[in-house]
């Protein structure tokens, strides 16, 4: 499945971000930052991950909407991508 240029730019700006996050969190915790702080801030990057896994489908299937025989062909029929889609539900 091509992923679109401009949604692939997105998914790896936030993915420095979110790589900036954990590295965060690492120091939080050679810190020894309070429970809380470091819990808060691992939910922050669980949902941002989220996040990326939701925009990289959603992208995936609106391409195989508009154009399920090319889909299935490569390996992506709908029902496949809407598996993926329920797994990070």
């Amino acid at each position: 499945m091509q992923i679109d240029p401009d949604v692939v730019a997105d998914l790896q700006r936030r993915l420095r971000r979110i790589e900036g996050q954990v590295r965060g969190i690492q120091g939080m915790l050679a810190e020894e930052r309070e429970c809380r702080d470091v819990v808060t801030q691992i939910a922050a990057v669980t949902k941002a991950m989220e996040q990326v896994g939701f925009k990289l489908l959603a992208s995936g299937l609106t391409q195989c909407l508009q154009d399920p025989d090319r889909a299935e062909a490569e390996g992506y029929p709908v029902a496949e991508v809407e598996r993926l889609f329920l797994k990070l539900a």
